[in-house]
C-alpha cells in the first residue's frame, strides 16, 4: 500500500493552528503525518490572496519535490486553500482537498468588517467570482465540502456548499465546533482514504473516534 501522503491543516480568521488540536490528535492516532500553518495576520487586514502565498512558503521548503498532499481548510482557510490551489500551482501539489465551513459563495457577516480579507469574502467580491470562473480546476483532484445549515458565521450557511467535488452535509450546532465534532472528524478521515485500505484504528468498538 502506498504511503499515505502529509496532512497541512490551514485555520481560519480570527484563528491560529491551536485550533485544531483535536483534529490534528485525531488523524495522527490514525497514521497520518499532520502539519499546519500560522496565518499573518489572521484577522482579515491581508487579502486571501497574500496569505495564500504564506501556503506556497511552508509547503515548498517542508515537502520533497514531487510529494502530494492532502490539504484541509476550515472556515476563511478553505478560501485560502482554494486559492493556492487554483492561482499558486497548488493543484500539482495535492492530492485531496477537504473545505469545512468555508464560505465559497461568501457570507454576509463579512460586511461587518471593512478590511481586505473580509470584502474578499462578501458575497459575489471580484475574489470569490474569479475562483468560481474555473472551480472545475477542482474537479482534477478529490473535493470534498463539508458544512451546517446551523452556521451563524457563514450566512446563509449553504454558502459553504460548492457544485464540484462531492459536498456533504452535517448537522452541528456552530461553526466552531466544525473542527471538533466527531461526526467531522470521522468524515475528514474518510475523504482522505477514499479508495484506500485503511489501517485499523483506534477508534473504539462502535466507530466512534477516541477524543
Amino acid at each position: 500500500m502506498s504511503r499515505a501522503s502529509p496532512v497541512l491543516l490551514i485555520h481560519g480568521i480570527d484563528d491560529t493552528e491551536a485550533l485544531f488540536r483535536k483534529m490534528r490528535h485525531y488523524l495522527q492516532r490514525h497514521g497520518r503525518d499532520v502539519h499546519s500553518i500560522n496565518l499573518v495576520p489572521n484577522n482579515g487586514d491581508a487579502g486571501l490572496d497574500k496569505l495564500a502565498q504564506q501556503v506556497v512558503a511552508c509547503v515548498e521548503p517542508r515537502f520533497r519535490d514531487g510529494e502530494t498532499i492532502d490539504l484541509i481548510g476550515f472556515s476563511m482557510g478553505g478560501l485560502v486553500a482554494r486559492y493556492y490551489v487554483q492561482r499558486l500551482g497548488g493543484l500539482k501539489r495535492v492530492r485531496r482537498f477537504v473545505t469545512i465551513s468555508s464560505p465559497h459563495k461568501g457570507t454576509f457577516t463579512a460586511f461587518l468588517r471593512r478590511n481586505e480579507g473580509a470584502r474578499q469574502m462578501r458575497p459575489g467580491s471580484p475574489f470569490l467570482c474569479d475562483l468560481d470562473r474555473d472551480m472545475e480546476m477542482l474537479e482534477r483532484l478529490s473535493f470534498t465540502s463539508i458544512w451546517t445549515p446551523f452556521d451563524l458565521m457563514i450566512v446563509p450557511a449553504h454558502s459553504s456548499e460548492l457544485s464540484a467535488g462531492r459536498t456533504i452535509r452535517v448537522e452541528v450546532a456552530a461553526h466552531p465546533l466544525m473542527v471538533s465534532s466527531p461526526r467531522v472528524l470521522k468524515l475528514v478521515l474518510e475523504a482522505l482514504t477514499a479508495g484506500e485500505q485503511v489501517t485499523p484504528s483506534q477508534a473504539g468498538s462502535d466507530g466512534n473516534p477516541e477524543l
